[in-house]
C-alpha cells in the first residue's frame, strides 16, 4: 500500500495529533493573552538575541536531558531522560530514515513513525540501511528501559531515590497508562512485522523471529499497528488536562523565562506557563521537611500547583509550608513555588483584610554618622543577638546609631508571607522613610527576613548588609582585633539568608578564621529549615518541634562544641528545650573572639570567654 493511501489505522494518532496541534496555541495565546503591553514587549526586543540562544540550551538540558532531575537523583535522570529524549530521537531519526529510503522529503507527517508498516522489507541492507535499522532498534531499546524504571518506580519507588511518589487524578492515571503502553505496543508492532516479513533491526528482527515461534503472526499485525496508534492517539488528547502538560508547557516557560519575564500574579500569563509545567515528579515532596519529619503530606508544591491548575487551594494546602526555599531549589522545571503561595496568600487574604494599625517606635539619631543599625522583631525576642552586635561595632570602633532601640518596628515580610499585602506596603513605607530621614551610609541588620525584605521591596538609596556580612569584612580590615581558638562548630545556613539571598560563604570564613568549622550533609542550598518560620500559619506546635529536633540533631550529629547560625529566629527556635550543644548566633561568635588591650598593655577579651563548658553555662542561654 502507498503511504499516500493511509490506512484506517493512522486516524486515531492522526486525531490526537490534529487535536493537539490546535488546543496547543489556543491555550498558549489565552495565557499570553494575560500578559501585560510591557511583558510583551520585553518578549519581542529579546526574541532575536542571544537570549533565545540560551533557552534553547536550556531546553536541551532540561526538557530533553533532564540534568536537574540527574542531579537529584541518576537512576530517575535517565528514566526521564530515556523518555523524553530517547523519543525524540526516534522522531527525529526516524525522518531522516524516512527521507533518505524514500527519497521524498516532504513525505506525509505520520509516515515516519508508522514507517515499518508501509517499508516493512524495503529498508536495503547497505551500510547505510543497517546502520539506520540498528540505530533506531537502539533507541526503542532505550525509550523501553525508560518505560521499566517508571514501572519500578510506581512499584518501588525507593530505587529511585523517592520516598514517596505523588498522588494522581484520574487524568493523570489515563494519560500514564497511554504513555506506558506507547512504545511496547510499537515495539510489538515493529516485532511482528519484522517477524512476518523477516526484516528489521536487531533487536525487532529476533524478536519478532521468536514471537512467530509461538504465536500467528499474521492474525497480530493489523492489531498490533492499531493498539500502537490508539495509545498515541490517547495520550495526545489526554497530554493537556494531564501532568504531561509539561511536555510543551515547560518549553515555554523557559523562552520566557530567559527573555525577562518572572513570575507575577496569578492571572498573569507567565504563572499559568508555571502552573501548568509542574510535571508532579514528586522531587519536590522527598525535599519537603514537612513530608519526611512531621507526616505532612497533602500540602507540598506539588498538591498546591495541582490545585492552582483545576482551581484555588485549599487553605489547608496554601497556608502550611514553612517556605524555605527547598523545594523551589530542587524544582527540574525553575518554578517560582514561593512567589506563586505568596501570591495566591494575597488573593485569598488581603482583600477582606482588615486594616491593621501599628505604632512605631523607632527614634533614630537625627543624623546617623555612618551605619544604621535595624535589628528587627527577632532580634528583640533574642536580645543577647543585639548585645553582641553592639559590643562588635563599639569595640571596632564603628560609629552607629539604631533604628529600633525602643523595638516596635517591622520590616513587614512577616505580613507579606501571611498575604496583607496591602499592611504590608504600609508599613513597609513607614519603615523606608524612616530610614531615608536618618542619612544613614548603610543599613545594618541582623535579620535574615528583614534583609530580604529590605533588599526587595524597600529600593533604598542605601546598601542594606546583613551582619554576617559586615563583620566579616570587619575581620579581613581590623585582624588584630580577633583571635583563633580551638573549637568546632557546626553552621546552619538561614533559608532566607542563603538559599533566599545567596549568602554562604562570609558565615563559614569568621568560622574558620576564629575556630574550625565542622560540614553537615544539608548545608548550603540545600540546609534544613529550622522549623520556626512565620511563614506556615497552619502547622500545629507539636508538628514544629518534630521538624526543629530534626534539624537540630542533624546539624549537632558530629558533635560541635557549638552550633552556629545567623539568624536570631533561627537561634530561639533551636535553642528552646535543654540542650548538651549550645547555639549561638554569627554575632555572638565574632564578639566572643574579641579581644583589646586594656592599660597595662595585655590583650583580654573585653565580654566573655569561650570554652566548652560555657555550652551548658547560663550566661550563654537564650532570653
Amino acid at each position: 500500500m502507498s503511504p499516500y493511501e493511509h490506512p484506517l489505522f493512522v486516524m486515531p494518532f492522526m486525531a490526537g495529533a490534529l487535536f493537539l496541534g490546535i488546543y496547543l496555541p489556543l491555550i498558549f495565546a489565552r495565557w499570553l493573552k494575560n500578559t501585560s503591553y510591557n511583558h510583551l514587549k520585553i518578549i519581542l526586543v529579546n526574541l532575536f538575541s542571544a537570549r533565545t540562544w540560551s533557552a534553547i540550551r536550556e531546553v536541551v538540558s532540561e526538557s530533553l536531558l533532564h540534568r536537574r532531575i540527574f542531579r537529584f537523583n541518576k537512576k530517575l535522570g535517565y528514566m526521564h531522560m530515556s523518555l523524553a529524549f530517547g523519543w525524540f530521537l526516534l522522531i527525529v531519526v526516524g525522518k531522516f530514515q524516512t527521507m533518505l529510503f524514500t527519497h521524498d522529503g516532504l513525505n506525509q507527517f505520520y509516515l515516519p513513525i508508522f514507517l515499518k508498516y508501509f517499508y516493512p522489507d524495503g529498508i536495503p541492507h547497505t551500510f547505510e540501511g543497517i546502520f539506520f535499522l540498528t540505530l533506531m532498534d537502539l533507541l526503542l531499546l532505550f525509550v523501553l528501559s525508560g518505560v521499566a524504571l517508571a514501572w519500578i518506580k510506581r512499584l518501588r519507588s525507593r530505587f529511585l531515590g523517592m520516598k514517596r511518589t505523588t498522588k494522581h487524578i484520574l487524568p493523570d492515571r489515563l494519560a500514564l497508562a497511554f504513555l506506558w503502553l506507547i512504545f511496547p505496543f510499537r515495539w510489538l508492532a515493529e516485532s511482528v512485522t519484522a517477524g512476518i516479513y523477516d526484516s528489521g533491526g536487531f533487536f525487532t528482527l529476533y524478536s519478532g523471529k521468536a514471537l512467530a515461534s509461538i504465536l500467528p503472526l499474521d492474525l497480530l499485525f493489523m492489531p498490533s499497528w492499531w493498539a500502537y496508534s490508539v495509545a498515541l492517539g490517547g495520550f495526545f488528547v489526554l497530554l493537556p488536562f494531564s501532568r504531561y502538560m509539561h511536555i510543551f508547557s515547560e518549553v515555554g516557560l523557559i523562552f520566557l523565562k530567559h527573555w525577562g519575564l518572572k513570575t507575577g500574579d496569578r492571572d498573569n500569563g507567565y504563572a499559568d506557563f508555571e502552573i501548568n509545567s509542574c510535571s508532579r515528579c514528586g522531587i519536590c515532596t522527598n525535599v519537603c521537611q514537612l513530608s519526611a519529619d512531621a507526616g505532612i503530606h497533602h500540602s507540598q508544591a506539588v498538591y498546591f500547583l495541582k490545585d492552582m491548575r483545576y482551581g484555588t487551594p485549599d487553605r489547608a494546602t496554601l497556608e502550611n509550608c514553612f517556605l524555605c526555599g527547598r523545594c523551589s531549589r530542587e524544582c527540574p522545571v525553575d518554578i517560582g513555588i514561593d512567589y506563586l503561595r505568596l501570591k495566591q496568600r494575597k488573593q485569598e487574604v488581603n482583600a477582606a483584610a482588615p486594616p491593621v494599625p501599628f505604632r512605631s517606635n523607632g527614634s533614630p539619631a537625627s543624623k546617623c554618622p555612618d551605619v544604621l543599625y535595624f535589628a528587627g522583631c527577632m532580634s528583640h525576642l533574642t536580645p543577647s543577638v543585639i548585645q553582641a552586635v553592639r559590643n562588635v561595632l563599639s569595640v571596632a570602633g564603628v560609629k552607629f546609631s539604631m533604628l529600633d532601640e525602643n523595638g516596635g518596628i517591622c520590616c513587614g515580610r512577616p505580613a507579606l508571607q501571611a498575604g496583607f499585602a496591602d499592611q504590608a506596603k504600609a508599613v513597609i513605607a513607614h519603615t523606608r522613610e524612616m530610614i531615608i530621614r536618618s542619612g544613614a551610609k548603610r543599613v545594618l541588620v541582623s535579620c535574615p527576613i528583614c534583609f530580604k525584605v529590605l533588599n526587595e521591596d524597600y529600593h533604598l538609596p542605601v546598601p542594606v548588609m546583613h551582619h554576617s556580612v559586615y563583620f566579616n569584612s570587619l575581620m579581613v580590615e581590623h585582624p588584630g582585633l580577633f583571635r583563633r581558638n580551638s573549637l568546632r562548630m557546626s553552621y546552619h545556613d538561614p533559608c532566607d539568608l542563603g538559599r533566599g539571598s545567596g549568602i554562604y560563604n562570609q558565615p563559614r570564613e569568621i568560622i574558620s578564621r576564629i575556630g574550625h568549622l565542622v560540614s553537615s550533609r544539608h548545608e548550603r542550598e540545600e540546609s534544613l529549615c529550622c522549623g520556626g518560620s512565620l511563614a506556615n500559619l497552619a502547622i500545629s506546635p507539636a508538628q514544629r518541634h518534630i521538624v526543629t529536633e530534626a534539624a537540630y540533631e542533624h546539624l549537632t550529629s558530629k558533635s560541635p562544641d557549638y552550633l552556629i547560625t545567623s539568624c536570631p529566629l533561627c537561634k530561639k527556635t533551636f535553642s528552646a528545650g535543654k540542650r548538651e550543644i549550645a547555639v549561638l548566633d554569627i554575632s555572638e561568635v565574632v564578639e566572643l573572639s574579641m579581644v583589646q588591650e586594656n592599660t597595662s598593655g595585655k590583650v583580654e577579651n573585653p565580654v566573655r570567654s569561650v570554652s566548652r563548658k560555657d555550652a551548658k553555662a547560663p550566661s550563654l542561654t537564650i532570653p
